[in-house]
């Protein structure tokens, strides 16, 4: 039994007139999430790096040469508003891992592409992290893995093409 067992079996104890399973599969997905990400976020921070920043300098470095997106697209593909990018975007600049660069298909605006230090920093955290997500996974066999991605991504799928 784990701890949401402990709670589904309360919960059938005083509400035998609830079907409490759905609070299953959600606890432990919330309850995992929690561990994942603490362990993420520990190797983050060895970086210097939060889940926001890393999220920022991991989208421009796996967009390719030259590692710039417009801020429309970068918010776009992090899904944050804009005044979070906003704020994201001056606090990686104050950092020097990005800089604003003139944007050669629209004079009049921008782009945010990495810096040296940026690019040398993420390419060094994101290997990391790699590391660390499959220290995360190490306890499914290849095959549990497999099945848990076709289900989390049908579970997933149901939202997204809402």
């Amino acid at each position: 039994m784990d701890h949401v067992d402990t709670i589904l079996k309360q919960w059938r104890r005083e509400r035998p007139d609830l079907d409490v399973a759905p609070m299953g599969t959600l606890g432990r997905v919330k309850r995992l999430n929690h561990y994942l990400m603490r362990a993420m976020e520990k190797t983050w921070a060895k970086y210097g790096l939060t889940d926001a920043s890393f999220d920022v300098l991991a989208t421009l470095r796996r967009e390719g040469a030259p590692y710039a997106l417009s801020p429309g697209d970068l918010m776009a593909s992090t899904m944050v508003t804009s005044g979070t990018m906003t704020h994201r975007i001056n606090q990686l600049e104050k950092a020097g891992l990005i800089e604003r660069v003139k944007n050669p298909e629209d004079g009049r605006g921008f782009l945010i592409s990495l810096s040296q230090r940026g690019y040398d920093l993420i390419d060094e955290a994101v290997a990391a992290h790699v590391d660390t997500q499959a220290q995360l996974v190490s306890g499914l066999s290849e095959a549990q893995r497999v099945q848990l991605d076709e289900l989390l991504k049908q579970f997933l799928m149901g939202f997204e093409q809402e």
